[in-house]
């Protein structure tokens, strides 16, 4: 069994190599041939397609005996007959169209000899060079099929110089695991087609570039990797079959890369066994068609791998959107709520409210600024409020310190919420110092005579969401309306505390001794100019 396994194993090897050198070839003449006689009726040169039906019906014959050959062995060696004589008529029917081809192309590039800019001149000369390399390789074609089933698994020399490449090829394609990649699509495509046959590769680029597409060939596997480096390409087209480096091991470095596991390949080859099937599409390949391809079929892979791309991409960039709405929406939130309730709210609780032992609570209210209202154009009334409160939010950032609101020309922070600060009292007295400062610095650039007034007081509070379409963070309690009420008694320019923030700051300000004020619900209460040390 092991023998009967080899033999077969190896005889679809030879019919690969004979497809991948003689009948994919043979079907790129057959099929450059068509492209060329569409070109002839389009330009309406319609002396040469006399010919080039002549060329046309030769390949046609010259595809059939290749076909017969590797499909049916209606001209494998007879019971009987000579080697050489196998080898003669072998060699005639094969080389007989051939010559025809050409030999007609020989004949139509004469004729335009002087035309060098002539449409067809140029595509002639391509069909002539490949039936020139098809001719060179018949010699290896008879040789190989002159052989007898049990010579070819004999002869050790004819295997290793013909069949050397299809046999790494076979040997590598061990079972990968099933992590293919991603396959994607983009919506205008640049195709790489990865071929060591030149017809091949002619044939690939005419087609695809017919419909739009943009292509580079690459002979090599090498190649395909420079270039698949160096430029971004949305499909490859790779060959099994090439010397040096295999198709195969092309397909795995691509998909071992990061920046390249993404690009969806079709691999195109001679071997149509399905285990090699099975171990391309393992190691990521989006599809395998077998040479020679049926252009139909190929066109609607194509078309099929481009358009997955393009959804997996639309996909793809719709997630991005939604992560970068997701952000968008988060800094608006944290605009308006603190982390820490945005999380909680997340967390699921609807009800959000906290009685807080101590906290330190800040207003302040810029002077005169509803006379100068009066004055200013609106425009730039609103800009000279924004950069001031702008101002403060970033210097409340900065400190650890929660703004709570504006109202109208009034600024409201707190310290020790919503979570505890032990320093609470030190924090807002540092941020009165910088505000004071910051509304002097901003007046004097724009050409304003503008002061603030702050006030601090220190105690107990309820704080919590209130609201739920244009939802807030609050607070509420006595120790609010005291502040408010140290704002409003103080002096332009001055930071009023109460004594309860003084005693809490000790020795890190200096104060001066205000007096009383009356403050409702409270009577008088002993309060201090806060200024910095």
């Amino acid at each position: 069994m092991a023998g009967f396994a080899t033999d077969e194993r190896l005889n679809r090897a030879l019919t690969a190599f004979l497809r991948q050198e003689v009948q994919a070839p043979a079907t790129a003449v057959k099929e450059f041939l068509d492209m060329i006689i569409e070109d002839a009726r389009r330009l309406q040169l319609e002396p040469l397609l006399p010919d080039l039906a002549r060329m046309r019906e030769a390949s046609e014959k010259l595809n059939a005996f290749v076909m017969g050959i590797i499909k049916d062995s209606s001209s494998d060696r007879q019971e009987g007959e000579s080697v050489e004589a196998f080898h003669r008529g072998l060699r005639h029917d094969l080389r007989t169209p051939l010559n025809a081809i050409k030999g007609y192309s020989e004949l139509l590039i004469e004729d335009m000899e002087g035309d060098e800019g002539h449409p067809l001149r140029s595509d002639l000369s391509k069909l002539k060079d490949s039936a020139d390399r098809l001719l060179a390789q018949v010699d290896t074609m008879v040789t190989l099929v002159g052989q007898q089933p049990a010579d070819r698994l004999m002869d050790d020399e004819v295997r290793t110089r013909q069949l050397d490449v299809v046999a790494d090829v076979l040997r590598i394609l061990d079972p990968v695991s099933a992590n293919g990649a991603l396959q994607e699509a983009i919506r205008s495509s640049r195709i790489l087609v990865v071929d060591d046959n030149a017809a091949n590769r002619d044939v690939l680029e005419r087609r695809l570039t017919r419909e739009g597409r943009k292509v580079t060939t690459a002979a090599s596997g090498a190649v395909a990797l420079d270039l698949v480096a160096a430029q971004e390409f949305d499909l490859v087209l790779l060959d099994l079959i090439m010397p040096e480096m295999s198709g195969f091991e092309v397909l795995r470095r691509l998909k071992a890369q990061e920046h390249t596991f993404h690009i969806p390949v079709i691999v195109i080859s001679a071997l149509d066994e399905l285990e090699s099937v099975v171990r391309c599409i393992e190691a990521g390949a989006e599809d395998y068609l077998t040479k020679p391809f049926n252009p139909t079929l190929l066109r609607a892979r194509v078309d099929a791998s481009l358009e997955k791309k393009w959804l997996h991409d639309r996909e793809k960039k719709f997630i991005a959107d939604l992560e970068q709405e997701k952000r968008y929406s988060e800094s608006l939130l944290l605009n308006i709520l603190p982390r820490s309730i945005v999380n909680r709210i997340r967390g699921g609780e609807t009800n959000i409210a906290d009685r807080v032992p101590e906290a330190t609570i800040l207003f302040c209210d810029l002077v005169g600024f509803t006379a100068l209202s009066q004055e200013l154009p609106a425009e730039r009334m609103i800009a000279f409020l924004s950069r001031v409160f702008s101002t403060f939010d970033r210097l409340a950032a900065e400190q650890g310190v929660e703004k709570i609101k504006t109202i109208g020309d009034a600024y409201m922070a707190a310290a020790g919420i919503p979570e505890a600060q032990p320093d609470h009292a030190y924090r807002i007295a540092a941020l009165s110092l910088r505000m004071l400062e910051a509304v002097d610095q901003i007046g004097k650039a724009v050409d304003l005579t503008l002061q603030a007034r702050i006030g601090i007081h220190t105690g107990p509070i309820v704080s919590g969401v209130i609201g739920t379409h244009k939802f807030a963070y609050d607070v509420w309690g006595d120790t609010i309306n005291t502040a408010s009420r140290m704002e409003s008694h103080s002096l332009p320019g001055h930071i009023q505390v109460s004594a309860e923030t003084r005693a809490r700051l000790g020795d890190l300000f200096n104060f001066d001794s205000r007096g009383t004020i009356d403050v409702k619900g409270k009577g008088a209460m002993v309060t201090y100019f806060l200024r910095p040390r």
